[in-house]
């Protein structure tokens, strides 16, 4: 076994992450399963949101100007932003990539590039040094089916479509309705469907897809990839149970949420978080924070600096609001998520189902609330609460009473009780995939030997 790790750290792999929190975590994570089976690690990044390296002394790291910040790109258009990292980072990515190969030690060599399925400029980069391209999917399957299927519709002339609000099926994926098709806002939708057709061909043409997912979760939506998608397969995941919380998060984690859940009663927390990039307005905010203080539950509510659109944090709330709670709630600008889901006291999920957001409740047993935005939060929260039936879909316009009932059914009522079942049955199947001889366990395995083969 010694020998096997030493011949592996003769062996790098570099990898490089979309610069988004919910990507970069993924990438990272997986860069430690990597690096834990004996594997040398470089990260290659951009400038704009650049991991902090001295949290990896292990990892070898390579920065890379993207020119996103002069152009004023944020995350607001996330579509616009991945279009200009991946028409900005096409040189500099190269020239460092040739770097790289050019300084390989002697007893090393570059097994292959990990990119994230959107920095789809990368295949033509890594075709013209003769490095082999796997692709890292930081969505699970079934979104990734829609996102193809969107595309497909696309091509066929579907679009534009008059009535997106339609519980009508979505032609091409019927467990969806045409409600559920992963859209994201922007000012040029035009090009978001060039970006899918992009992100489709040339993750088709790489050499192997990797998924944060593990195969009895979407197992069905993986034999239908598969039939597609005729390239090697890799659900490894779920990747942040591999290690403890992962130290990748790009805001500072307020530890009083670990505290103050320590002195509630088991599972009587509401935790409520929309991610890192999800914005709201003034009225949907009131409409939330007045929900959540006549349900009656405790809540553990993050409110990240920028939620709120035109404020910096909790200046809307009226005044007095939090007095009248009475101890009932805390609020912190960022938690450490992982953490608080893992916690005794939290027994639901108030979230914005990002994947990995979905992923975490499900490792930890915690029925969701679901209201997502856009992409494929609008595919996972339909998983969630209409396949798998482990959440609530809060889909009407939100309003104080409507969000009342429902944290109600989820947190205090029989309902509530059965979907909790229903994730602790799936929450089992996590732990049985990771034991050896589990799907994820062996997917790995097969994963290391397929990297020791180039």
């Amino acid at each position: 076994m010694e020998n096997q790790r030493e011949s592996r750290k003769k062996r790098r792999v570099i990898l490089f992450p979309l610069p988004l929190q919910g990507h970069i975590n993924p990438m990272l994570q997986l860069a430690h399963i990597l690096y834990d089976k004996g594997l040398s690690i470089t990260v290659i990044h951009t400038n704009f949101n650049s991991p902090n390296s001295s949290n990896y002394p292990h990892f070898h790291f390579c920065s890379i100007p993207d020119g996103l910040l002069e152009l004023g790109a944020s995350t607001s258009d996330v579509v616009a932003l991945i279009k200009h990292l991946n028409v900005n980072c096409v040189v500099p990515f190269r020239d460092c990539l040739d770097k790289l190969l050019s300084n390989v030690e002697e007893k090393e060599s570059i097994a292959c590039l990990i990119t994230d399925a959107a920095c789809h400029f990368t295949h033509a980069v890594a075709d013209s040094l003769n490095l082999p391209r796997i692709v890292l999917r930081t969505s699970g399957i079934a979104s990734f089916l829609a996102f193809a299927a969107t595309s497909l519709l696309h091509e066929k002339g579907y679009f534009p479509i008059e009535d997106f609000g339609s519980d009508a099926p979505m032609p091409e994926f019927p467990l969806l309705r045409v409600k559920d098709i992963p859209l994201i806002d922007t000012h040029d939708a035009e090009n978001f469907y060039q970006f899918l057709i992009s992100v489709m061909s040339h993750t088709k043409s790489s050499s192997g897809l990797i998924w944060n997912s593990f195969q009895e979760l979407e197992q069905d939506a993986l034999k239908t990839l598969e039939r597609d998608f005729r390239i090697p397969m890799f659900t490894i995941g779920p990747f942040h149970k591999y290690f403890p919380a992962s130290s990748s998060s790009l805001l500072s984690q307020d530890t009083s949420s670990i505290s103050w859940l320590d002195k509630q009663a088991p599972k009587s927390i509401l935790y409520v978080s929309f991610g890192s990039i999800v914005a709201i307005n003034e009225t949907e905010f009131l409409e939330i924070a007045w929900g959540l203080a006549g349900s009656g539950v405790p809540f553990l509510w993050v409110v990240r600096p920028g939620l709120v659109r035109g404020y910096e944090w909790l200046e809307s709330l009226p005044k007095g609001f939090l007095e009248k709670l009475d101890g009932r709630a805390h609020i912190v600008k960022w938690a450490p998520q992982q953490e608080v889901l893992a916690h005794p006291a939290t027994g639901g999920f108030w979230t914005h189902n990002g994947w990995n957001s979905t992923l975490e409740s499900i490792c930890e047993g915690i029925p969701m609330i679901c209201q997502p935005c856009f992409g494929d939060q609008k595919v996972n929260a339909r998983y969630v609460s209409h396949i798998w039936r482990v959440g609530l879909h809060l889909e009407n316009q939100l309003e104080r009473g409507e969000i009342e009932r429902i944290i109600r059914r989820v947190m205090l009522e029989a309902e509530g009780q059965e979907m909790r079942g229903r994730v602790m049955h799936l929450r089992k199947k996590v732990d049985v995939s990771l034991r050896q001889g589990g799907s994820s366990y062996q997917s790995l395995e097969s994963l290391i030997s397929f990297l020791e083969s180039f």
